[in-house]
């Protein structure tokens, strides 16, 4: 059991207090802005069902969702079969923590953020606070620690969220009616505390509030997962911002930077919504991004499909071509993508996942000069297509064209990578024109050379209108998972004179 003392003691022994402050001196893993590629996992007894989205334990138990309906003619009624009844079907026979890495490091990644527990409440890791988890039930695994040792296996950085913040309400409809979400609920019960009715998720001083109860569990809940695993990232996915919250965060947020201190490692949270102060972690935009490039390095988390996060029988997939877009705007906004994978009830990983991210591992290898261990240009983009920014930005696939382009700069060479050439015979970049007898050209500098990434040295010119690039090679959707025969994106190195 966590031991509240002990946590005190360290907070009080470190070099971080539990006040913004403090927190906010402290400085982002060095590794993280050079990584700019994470896979993200959401895995766990909400894939049992393989219906609509991750958020099935909630929406089954209100009454006009089709996730309720489903569940009466799937499984039968809520009374007789609860949310808790899927745990004996997750037995997870084909789940394989090194054979994920491995596929997850082919593809590019440097980092890997499993879930450890989502707003159901089902643990993925071993855990003393609660019976409720994958190596008591289920699977009798500790997938956590499982996919721990595989990540360092294949040298890749282990992070993981936690989203039991929402637990507080998430089951809370399930009393609405007759179901097995019912009273006597204490500590340590799978569906407490279920509170009703259901807060708005901005309202910061909602009611009815976590209660001290919950809050000390989520904090208990927190340490263990800093202790037992060491995560380089910790991500909070939302309702940590709510004013309850606060003096816990802030504790657990000393806590996590000074146990990490101590062990040697580098750490950081990964927020949203403003939950953290200024400079204290990392900001996270879910599903969207930033218009510009920022000072800061950022994080924009995104899935794979459009409408759910974890694995479903009605996917909405992305083409690779939108998978690599969002990589390259993000890396040219100072930002990284931490893209997400549903793996299958049994463990598996769908071929149409593993299809993209065959894609993303073999652009990678052509073009990751200009992306791994990069930084923004002074100009991030070019083009007439405008993104929207903000979260949430991504139903709907933008239709770029050859005249957009992103741009990264490292070791003294600047990257220019065009979203979608198309058709194109010859490519126009329009901010390194050439001088027009009078003005000086936005980029004023010597040009020696042009070099398409993964192909070599192409044919160049500056003229007035831009710097015109020709015989490129064009790459285009080779899988039958692409989602589309679109040419690829192209990256060029401009050598520097």
């Amino acid at each position: 059991m966590t031991n509240i003392a002990a946590v005190e003691r360290t907070i009080s022994s470190g070099p971080y207090s539990e006040d913004w402050a403090s927190l906010a001196r402290h400085t982002n893993p060095s590794w993280f802005a050079d990584a700019k590629f994470g896979i993200f996992t959401h895995w766990g007894l909400y894939s049992v069902p393989e219906y609509r989205n991750e958020w099935y334990s909630r929406n089954m138990y209100i009454r006009d969702y089709p996730e309720f309906a489903h569940h009466v003619n799937t499984y039968g009624k809520h009374g007789e079969f609860g949310y808790k009844d899927f745990i004996p079907m997750f037995t997870a026979p084909h789940f394989d923590a090194n054979e994920w890495c491995e596929l997850f490091a082919n593809a590019g990644a440097k980092y890997i953020m499993p879930v450890s527990e989502h707003h159901d409440g089902f643990q993925m890791y071993r855990s003393e606070l609660s019976r409720w988890n994958s190596f008591d039930m289920g699977p009798h695994r500790d997938v956590l620690g499982e996919l721990k040792n595989a990540a360092h296996a294949h040298n890749l950085h282990f992070a993981t969220s936690n989203h039991r913040a929402e637990h507080w309400w998430f089951m809370g409809h399930g009393r609405e009616f007759e179901s097995d979400v019912r009273e006597p609920m204490a500590r340590g019960d799978f569906y407490w505390p279920a509170a009703t009715p259901e807060p708005n998720e901005f309202d910061i001083d909602s009611t009815p509030a976590p209660s001290p109860e919950f809050l000390d569990d989520w904090l208990a809940r927190n340490v263990e997962i800093i202790d037992n695993y060491a995560p380089e990232l910790l991500y909070f996915d939302w309702w940590v911002q709510h004013r309850a919250f606060r003096p816990y965060l802030r504790k657990l947020t000393a806590y996590y930077y000074n146990r990490m201190a101590q062990r040697g490692l580098d750490a950081a949270i990964c927020y949203k919504y403003d939950a953290l102060a200024w400079g204290a972690g990392i900001v996270d935009v879910e599903r969207g991004g930033f218009a510009d490039a920022t000072p800061f390095v950022w994080q924009t988390d995104t899935a794979i499909a459009r409408n759910s996060w974890s694995y479903t029988d009605s996917l909405d997939y992305k083409s690779l071509p939108e998978l690599i877009i969002a990589l390259i705007d993000a890396v040219s906004k100072n930002g990284n993508l931490l893209l997400n994978v549903g793996p299958r009830a049994d463990g598996a990983i769908a071929e149409h996942d593993r299809g993209l991210l065959a894609g993303i591992g073999d652009w990678l290898r052509a073009n990751g000069a200009g992306i791994y261990g990069s930084r923004p240009w002074r100009v991030s983009a070019e083009g007439p297509t405008v993104q929207n920014a903000g979260m949430f930005a991504d139903q709907e696939e933008t239709a770029w064209t050859a005249q957009d382009w992103r741009f990264t700069a490292r070791d003294g060479s600047i990257y220019c990578f065009c979203l979608n050439p198309g058709e194109a015979r010859e490519l126009v970049c329009a901010n390194f024109a050439g001088f027009d007898g009078e003005h000086k050209p936005p980029f004023n500098g010597v040009i020696e050379g042009v070099e398409q990434l993964g192909v070599g040295a192409v044919p160049f010119g500056r003229a007035t209108d831009g710097l015109h690039i020709r015989e490129f090679v064009t790459t285009r959707c080779g899988s039958e998972y692409a989602g589309t025969q679109n040419a690829l994106p192209m990256g060029f190195r401009l050598q520097i004179g």
